[in-house]
């Protein structure tokens, strides 16, 4: 039976429910999807405006004497990120081939409730596990596994509210590593990365209201945009990258994008009508327009091969990690209008960004929590603190003053940056 461990103490919950059935356009604008992000909640992938970076102002960097951990949490092996809404957390893992949603107390990590069904690790050249981040969207919270087992639960109990196997109700391929886009709850639809270009379910019940044919998917989250006042979404496929018209998943254009074992696991990173995609496997990156659904190319380069976490575009420059082979991986900042390089910093192993306040929020593979300058000037390190162990992939997330982090085995971390102890310490 799976379990949650807390500073220590072991806490057993019964399955909720077993059923049978794990690694970032002339007036084009990121659109909302069901906003759901009051006072510094992070309630999907990548946060309340899927670009990977925290509104949040104000939170502090640790003093010398170390990061202050208010409490450490497990979860289970897998690659799943962190969500947090009204003051609580859920993600996934994997224990004896057991996948489960779990939902803690965000200041404590105590566990609030769990539900877990059948579903295989799938350790393929990894740990294995869930690649998808929960999605918290009004009074519910939704998952796909890798497996393509689509639940939405009630938020606050977690009830089953609907479950459905998308993979096989649209008969599309599996991928090498199991879906890994989290989910997109966008109008009256969950879209997930199932199929040649996504599939749409019905949020309410499940049904499928579209899909874009069968072939592998690739790693990405959809991305919602707005075209000419036409709400519309962007994902990268095994081969390509693509703009879909949301009701619909009528494809508006299409990005050619090859890659080695058709690995695309960055999202998408639209600025006006400016697209930035990157792939590792010494693929590049390249920045493309899409005025009049017509995608042309501004440039491309090898500067930025994202292997698994997407960069972040912070005033005009991206941040990001380049590449995945090596004891060291590139931190690097390239100019978004020219693809320039601007600085490079080597980082111990791959490793996960995201940013907040002109900051650079990131993880080493081997464990450390580091702040840096989100500055083209030059690589400035703000503080740094070691907070986890073993396989560090996944990307942290800064919600409520608080820094969330796991590793591949399931330790969660909170990492306190408020400024001041909680409690009044």
């Amino acid at each position: 039976m799976a379990g949650i461990r807390v500073l220590g103490k072991e806490y057993r919950m019964k399955f909720a429910q077993l059923l049978v059935m794990a690694v970032l356009m002339a007036g084009v604008v990121l659109g909302q999807a069901e906003p759901d992000a009051a006072g510094g909640d992070w309630p999907n992938w990548r946060g309340p405006n899927y670009d990977g970076i925290s509104r949040e102002t104000g939170w502090s960097v640790w003093p010398p004497t170390g990061a202050e951990i208010l409490w450490r949490a497990s979860v289970g092996t897998g690659f799943s990120s962190l969500t947090i809404s009204q003051n609580r957390l859920y993600t996934m893992g994997n224990t004896s081939d057991t996948d489960t949603i779990y939902c803690l107390d965000a200041g404590t990590g105590q566990p609030l409730w769990e539900h877990s069904y059948p579903s295989a690790l799938q350790a393929n050249l990894y740990e294995g596990g869930p690649n998808a981040t929960p999605t918290v969207a009004g009074p519910y919270v939704y998952t796909l596994g890798k497996h393509g087992d689509v639940f939405c639960l009630d938020k606050a109990s977690g009830k089953v509210i609907w479950q459905r196997n998308v993979k096989k109700e649209t008969d599309a391929k599996a991928n090498d590593w199991g879906f890994a886009g989290s989910p997109l709850v966008y109008e009256d639809m969950v879209i997930v990365n199932v199929g040649t270009a996504g599939t749409a379910l019905n949020k309410t019940d499940g049904a499928i209201l579209w899909t874009t044919g069968k072939e592998p998917a690739g790693y990405t989250s959809a991305v919602p945009y707005s075209l000419n006042n036409q709400n519309c979404i962007a994902i990268v496929g095994g081969e390509a990258a693509y703009g879909l018209e949301a009701k619909t998943g009528k494809i508006l254009w299409e990005f050619p994008w090859k890659t080695s074992y058709k690995i695309n696991a960055a999202d998408l990173i639209i600025n006006q009508d400016l697209v930035f995609i990157s792939s590792g496997y010494n693929k590049g990156c390249a920045l493309f327009r899409i005025a009049d659904n017509k995608p042309a190319a501004v440039w491309d380069n090898k500067e930025m091969r994202n292997q698994f976490s997407s960069s972040v575009l912070w005033q005009e420059h991206i941040y990001g990690f380049d590449g995945n082979t090596g004891k060291n991986v590139p931190l690097r900042c390239l100019e978004l209008a020219t693809g320039k390089e601007k600085w490079t910093q080597e980082v111990e192993g791959m490793g996960s960004l995201t940013a907040s306040d002109g900051k650079l929020i990131y993880m080493t593979q081997a464990g450390e929590l580091v702040i840096a300058a989100a500055n083209p000037q030059g690589y400035e390190e703000l503080g740094r603190a070691a907070v986890l162990s073993g396989k560090c992939w996944t990307v942290p997330v800064l919600a409520g003053g608080r820094i969330y982090a796991r590793n591949a085995a399931g330790d969660v971390v909170c990492v306190n940056v408020k400024g001041k102890a909680e409690g009044g310490k």
